[in-house]
């Protein structure tokens, strides 16, 4: 091979209308819809369980989008486990539990229903108390696939402990009842992440509830969701279509019932609606790569009024 040749062999020519749009074109799969039950944590060893969906991505896994991996972690009574993701950052919530993370000269204690949220550190350990489990997402596939290694922490280690967000919950879900407002959510910030609103500069996550016969109304945007339900009954669930009526109705939908402490992917660019039909009030937390969507100015989020009219 002579010096041109090395420097063209990898050359390839598409004609516009034929490679502007792989995933039409079937070059690359789309995000699939993928549930995830508890069942996988409720026993064994002290592990770190990945919510993989790489096979269906088409990437090196583990992966649960192109962006993130979600995790259940199961660690027994007095053990500890370390992480060592290459990741900008991770966030941990609580399913339950007690003790704390250690980084660096840093030892975070954490509870039930806490959120964790660390930056970019090499090892991180994770010790319980009692025997507990974590949901945690970090964004490795992201660097997986730049390429890239994660060495600069670009925020402090920060706990949003469950005393405060609930406080705040309280606060919001008073407001939204004096002006008929549907969605009851509290966003996590950081206030290092003040242009995106987001909890990490890749991720963003939020605590809502969903009252029991109540319809949160459709919705769509470009991050992938990875949506962790909590407290519910049967008669919660969401369905998610490409597509909406002139009323505002999602058509042809697919359904996904909620299962507590289940986890379900919710594709990007799909409407999404949820609904509870129960006798309770339900909690659901979902994470995605809003963050890092936000940032690049493509989260291109829509709303579906109750006049049916699109916002904005």
């Amino acid at each position: 091979m002579n010096n041109l040749e090395k420097f063209t062999e990898n050359c390839r020519y598409g004609e516009y209308t034929k490679v502007v749009d792989p995933i039409y074109a079937g070059k690359i799969s789309r995000v699939p819809f993928k549930e995830f039950d508890k069942s996988l944590f409720e026993e064994g060893v002290t592990r770190i369980i990945p919510l993989d969906a790489s096979e269906e991505l088409q990437c090196e896994g583990p992966a649960t989008s192109p962006a993130l991996c979600a995790n259940y972690i199961r660690i027994l009574a007095g053990e500890k486990i370390p992480t060592h993701f290459n990741a900008t950052s991770q966030v941990g919530y609580i399913i339950r539990g007690k003790g704390i993370a250690k980084l660096g000269d840093d030892s975070i204690p954490w509870a039930t229903n806490d959120f964790v949220v660390l930056p970019a550190a090499g090892e991180i350990i994770y010790e319980a108390e009692i025997e507990s489990i974590i949901f945690l997402i970090h964004d490795e596939p992201l660097l997986r696939y730049l390429g890239a290694k994660a060495n600069l922490p670009r925020f402090n280690p920060t706990l949003y402990t469950s005393k405060n967000i609930l406080s705040e919950l309280t606060k919001v879900r008073k407001e939204a009842e004096e002006v008929s407002r549907n969605r009851i959510s509290v966003v996590l910030i950081n206030e290092k992440m003040d242009q995106t609103q987001s909890i990490t500069h890749t991720s963003w996550a939020m605590l809502g509830v969903l009252p029991k016969g109540s319809i949160q109304l459709p919705h769509r945007h470009q991050s992938v969701a990875l949506d962790l339900i909590l407290d519910c009954e049967p008669g919660c669930y969401t369905l998610v279509g490409d597509k909406i009526s002139s009323n505002g109705g999602i058509l042809n939908p697919k359904r996904i019932d909620w299962k507590p402490y289940g986890v379900f992917i919710t594709p990007p660019g799909l409407w999404h609606a949820h609904f509870n039909e129960s006798s309770c009030d339900a909690n659901l937390i979902p994470m995605q790569d809003a963050g890092l969507q936000s940032y690049l100015r493509t989260l291109d989020i829509k709303f579906v009024l109750p006049n049916g009219n699109i916002f904005p």
